[in-house]
């Protein structure tokens, strides 16, 4: 009669062992698994920066426009650097050209239609321009000039208050339709020129 051999020990640790190791790979798979279904932290988007743009403001007798460099913030949409090119007119010369258009000036918004430019102001900006058809045309102008030299898509302005048309802004000057812009009343009558990169 043959005696049995016990089960040898080593086979058991063997097998013991591979299960731990086995559970232990699954709980790290199991948590490497969970933690890519946690959304990645948004990094915050930086600032484009800004870039050049050429405003208009009147010389000192008000009888020509004079081009001022200035920079604005980058902007995601045409509409947007319009209004930001308006406010800089608004916030007047740095240099000592004389304003245009008075300091508390309003505006609704600027929008790019097609080529025209639909520029909205509200009533205090109207009533706080300068009376007389030369402080008038120099206002206009250098809105229009100002957003057609800057962006050559803009082919016109049209001027609106609180959304409704307008005949004049002061009493003078046409602005029932779009004006297109007028670089004889630059000083020198220099020829128009458009600056690079814009599109």
């Amino acid at each position: 009669m043959k005696v049995k051999k016990a089960p040898n020990r080593g086979v058991g640790v063997l097998i013991a062992a591979f299960l731990i190791l086995a559970v232990a790979l699954g709980a790290l798979l199991m948590r490497k698994h969970e933690m890519a279904k946690v959304p990645p932290v948004p990094v915050p988007r930086e600032q484009a920066g800004s870039h050049p743009v050429m405003l208009f403001f009147a010389d000192q007798n008000s009888s020509a426009l004079v081009r001022e460099g200035r920079e604005i913030d980058a902007c995601d949409e045409v509409s947007a650097c319009l209004e930001e090119i308006l406010e800089e007119l608004i916030n007047g010369p740095v240099t000592d050209l004389a304003p245009v258009l008075p300091p508390a000036g309003m505006f609704h918004s600027v929008i790019l239609d097609g080529g025209v430019a639909r520029v909205d102001f509200a009533q205090e900006l109207l009533d706080a321009l300068p009376e007389g058809s030369n402080s008038e045309m120099m206002a206009a102008y250098s809105v229009v000039n100002s957003l057609a030299l800057n962006y050559p898509q803009v082919k016109g302005v049209l001027f609106t208050l609180d959304g409704k048309p307008l005949q004049t802004l002061k009493g003078h000057l046409d602005v029932r339709t779009p004006l297109a812009p007028d670089f004889s009343l630059e000083k020198g009558a220099k020829p128009p020129e458009t600056l690079k990169g814009k599109q």
